[in-house]
């Protein structure tokens, strides 16, 4: 028997092994996010609209999403994207504990006033039509 039939045997059980893994792990995923699916959870659809879950149908895959208040729109139960955590408020950040305001000068960085080290220069000098306009 050759090696060769024996390598490719070994990498067509290590690939199958991870397809296995992954499906499995992304059907717990999937199960996950449904039972966190219940009405009056903030969600974000596949297409990037947010909303609130009214209702849910089983049978017919039909979830009925409050997009605004009063506006309920019928979509497919697979376009639920992901739920909406919410995040955390931070109060601390808005407030400053001094009364002046604080300025940072970023001077190492700061761009020189001088010629361009590369680029297109541009000739400032007059030219004939330029000399013989008038001042305006």
């Amino acid at each position: 028997m050759n090696y060769t039939y024996i390598i490719l045997f070994v990498l067509l059980l290590v690939f199958v092994l991870f397809q296995f893994r992954s499906s499995r792990r992304k059907k717990q995923q999937q199960e996950a996010l449904q039972k966190k699916m219940v009405a009056g959870t903030p969600v974000m659809l596949t297409f990037g609209l947010y909303g609130t879950i009214v209702d849910i149908h089983d049978d017919e895959n039909i979830a009925e999403v409050e997009i605004a208040p009063g506006t309920v729109i019928k979509v497919h139960k697979q376009t639920l994207g992901r739920v909406v955590e919410p995040v955390p408020a931070d109060d601390e950040a808005t407030t400053t504990s001094s009364t002046e305001p604080t300025y940072s000068l970023n001077e190492d960085h700061a761009i020189s006033a001088t010629e361009p080290d590369f680029g297109e220069r541009v000739d400032t000098t007059p030219t004939t039509r330029d000399a013989d306009k008038p001042d305006a």
